[in-house]
Formats: structure tokens, C-alpha cells, sequence
């Protein structure tokens, strides 16, 4: 009896794993692609600097997954031991305020698995720092777990009370109205989080005018995108990687570059890498992320917490696959496959990238294409168009 409930209490997993398949199977994209070039990345790492990202990366990359491990399965406990006091039909503050009791659990359940996973993040800060990849002092560290985890704490207690709220009124499709709000709870964040959560641990400077200003504009106005503003973020008190990034919706929409990268790299890396989050813009991925969620919501609140795991893995797929188109408009755009080259392999030595990963790894991890592949399909658009243009001279005029 006990085994044929457990099987019935699965089907929800089960469900929703499907719509996660499915949904990465509808939204992924088509033909937009560079098939990659085989190359050794010997050619471009020399063999201590493979050896060195592998040591620091795959290790962090265990730590992460945990992380994640830890904090899924004491969510799961906690949710055990909520439902077995509702089934004891257990009295108390919480019953006589439903609403409150729920903002208590869901605020309980934030901080748990942050506590969980505080230690090995601390693990992973300190071997960033032992590299020479972190920058932030202890203290400061603390002080934004802090300001992240009252935030968390904050979104959960409200999530807690609506869920409650919603079981209460709706008792047996609550989770319909649930995937809605969150959904829109998560376009909501879209478009605030520039403006009044980034500020929070950064700060943000719009980017004087100048050749890099120029061309991020003239790069949004091929791409058919307007991007608002364009800013420069101290990333450099944290960190000494370089990244860019797309943020908001709507009036919020801007570009932001790291310090690190306007710093360390020169014109045309700078462009392959605006034109690569320009065409998360061109080709609205933010609404793609939040049509896969739109799509997964209402199986996975069912499943709760035991669907996060594999869902983010099917989640994934459907990262690389954009990143990988994303890759294929900046080499477009930008005509410069030598400097998406040049900036590939620099930053996997400025992050220090695992540049050639195992195969269940970037088959099932990661959200990015790894190193060794985006080069090959730098040199995959550098052999067509070089192809191209040979073509080009032969013909008549």
C-alpha cells in the first residue's frame, strides 16, 4: 500500500519533467547555429593553462552541485515534516492565521537552505580568492550574503502567504493561479531588479560617450534593438573576471559592461561581446525564459521542490542552445571572428574557465557552450566567409 502511494506521488515529477522537455524542445532555436569546427584546444591553451582551469573549475563545479543537493534535500525534509504536522491536524498560531503562518514558512524555508549552503559557498570564495579571481574582502562578502539573503527571505515570506492564501481559496487547482503569479512575479523582478535591486551590491555609471558608447549604439541600431542606456559596473570590487549583460524590461532595458572588461580588452573584443548580449535582445530570450517558466510553473508547483533538479537541467539545454545563437549573431554582426578568438581565449584564462570540459558536463550542466566549441565556431564563420569571399572574387563582374 505504502509503495503504491509513493508511486502515485510521483506522477507530478514525472509530469513535469515532460512539460520541461517539451517546453525546451517548442521554445529552442532553429537553424541560427554555427556548426563548430573541430579544434584541439591546444592550439590556443597551452597545455599548463587546460590544466590550471580544470583544477580551479571542475571542483567548483562539485561544490555548486552540492550546494544544490544540500539545499533540495533539506527543503524536502522540511516539507516532510510540514506535511506530517498537517496531517496530525496540528493547531496553533499558524492555523489561526494561515496567511502569516505561510510567510513564516516560506521566510523558515529561505533561510534554511541559505544556511545550508553557506559553508560550502564560503568554500568556494575561498579558493576564488586563493586564484586570484575574488577581490572582496570577508567582511564585505558577508555583509552581501546578508543584503541577498533579506531579499530571499523577503520574496519567500511573500510567496508563502500567497501559496497558503491560494490553497485556502482555490483547494484543489490552487497551483494554476500560482504558476501565474509566478510568472509574473518573475517579469515584475525583470524589470525592477535594475533599478532597485542591482544597486543594492553594485554601483552603475552610465558610460561616457566615447568610441566604446558609439559602438555599443551602433551595434543595437543593426541589431533593430533599443537598448535605453548603457552603463559601467564596479565589478572589479568583487572580482577581477570580465563579463557583460543585457538587463530589464521595457523603460528599465539597458547594457551594462564590467569595469574589467573595458579595462583589459580593446575595441573590436569589446564589440563581439556587446553584439553576443545584443542578440539576447534581437531575438527576446528574457521572454523565452519566461515562456519555458510560464510553461514548467504549473506541473512543477505540484511536483515543489523534487522537479528543481532535473527541470534545471532541461533548462540548460535550452541556455546552451541560445547562448550558441547568440555566439552565431555576434560573428555576424560583428565581422570579427579573429577577436571573438582573441577574447574566447582571454577570458577563459581571466575567469579561469574550464576550456574543455567532460561531455556529461556540458551536456547536462552547464548554460554556456564550453570554450574549445565557441572557438570552433569562430573558425567554423572564419572558413565560410573566407570560403565566401574567394567565391566572390572568382565571379565576373
Amino acid at each position: 500500500m505504502k509503495r503504491a502511494r509513493r508511486l502515485r506521488g510521483l506522477w507530478p515529477v514525472v509530469l513535469a519533467a515532460a512539460c520541461s522537455e517539451a517546453a525546451v524542445r517548442i521554445l529552442k532555436p532553429r537553424g541560427a547555429e554555427i556548426t563548430p569546427a573541430e579544434v584541439d584546444p591546444r592550439r590556443y591553451f597551452t597545455v599548463a593553462e587546460i590544466e590550471r582551469g580544470a583544477r580551479f573549475a571542475r571542483p567548483q563545479l562539485a561544490i555548486a552541485l552540492l550546494g544544490q543537493v544540500l539545499q533540495l534535500s533539506m527543503l524536502a525534509a522540511a516539507v516532510r515534516r510540514l506535511a506530517r504536522g498537517s496531517a496530525r491536524g496540528r493547531r496553533g498560531w499558524s492555523a489561526d492565521h494561515p496567511a502569516a503562518g505561510g510567510a513564516v514558512v516560506g521566510a523558515a524555508m529561505a533561510g534554511t537552505a541559505t544556511l545550508a549552503g553557506l559553508p560550502l559557498s564560503a568554500l568556494a570564495r575561498k579558493r576564488s580568492l586563493a586564484v586570484g579571481l575574488s577581490t572582496q574582502s570577508w567582511p564585505a562578502w558577508l555583509l552581501d550574503v546578508t543584503k541577498a539573503g533579506a531579499i530571499e527571505l523577503g520574496l519567500a515570506a511573500g510567496a508563502g502567504a500567497a501559496t497558503v492564501s491560494l490553497t485556502r481559496r482555490y483547494p484543489r487547482h490552487w497551483w494554476l493561479p500560482a504558476s501565474a503569479g509566478a510568472v509574473g512575479t518573475a517579469a515584475a523582478l525583470g524589470a525592477l531588479a535594475p533599478v532597485l535591486l542591482d544597486p543594492v551590491f553594485n554601483r552603475f555609471k552610465p558610460l561616457p560617450a566615447g568610441p566604446v558608447r558609439s559602438d555599443v549604439l551602433m551595434l543595437a541600431r543593426a541589431s533593430g534593438v533599443n537598448v535605453g542606456e548603457v552603463y559601467e559596473v564596479d565589478a572589479s570590487r568583487r572580482t577581477t573576471g570580465a563579463n557583460a549583460y543585457v538587463t530589464g524590461l521595457g523603460p528599465t532595458k539597458r547594457v551594462v559592461l564590467f569595469d574589467t572588461l573595458l579595462q583589459r580588452y580593446d575595441r573590436d573584443q569589446v564589440r563581439v561581446v556587446v553584439a553576443h548580449e545584443l542578440a539576447h535582445v534581437r531575438n527576446r530570450d528574457v521572454w523565452r525564459s519566461l515562456a519555458y517558466l510560464a510553461m514548467i510553473s504549473p506541473p512543477a508547483a505540484l511536483a515543489a521542490a523534487l522537479v528543481a533538479a532535473p527541470a534545471g537541467l532541461l533548462g540548460s539545454r535550452l541556455s546552451r542552445a541560445v547562448e550558441r545563437r547568440a555566439d552565431a549573431w555576434s560573428l555576424e554582426l560583428s565581422g570579427a571572428p579573429e577577436a571573438f578568438i582573441s577574447f574566447q581565449r582571454a577570458v577563459a584564462l581571466q575567469n579561469i574557465a574550464d576550456v574543455d570540459p567532460p561531455r556529461w558536463v556540458r551536456t547536462l550542466v552547464t548554460t554556456h557552450p564550453p570554450t574549445s566549441e565557441r572557438i570552433g565556431a569562430a573558425v567554423a564563420f572564419r572558413e565560410r566567409t573566407g570560403a565566401e569571399a574567394a567565391l566572390r572574387e572568382q565571379v565576373p563582374a
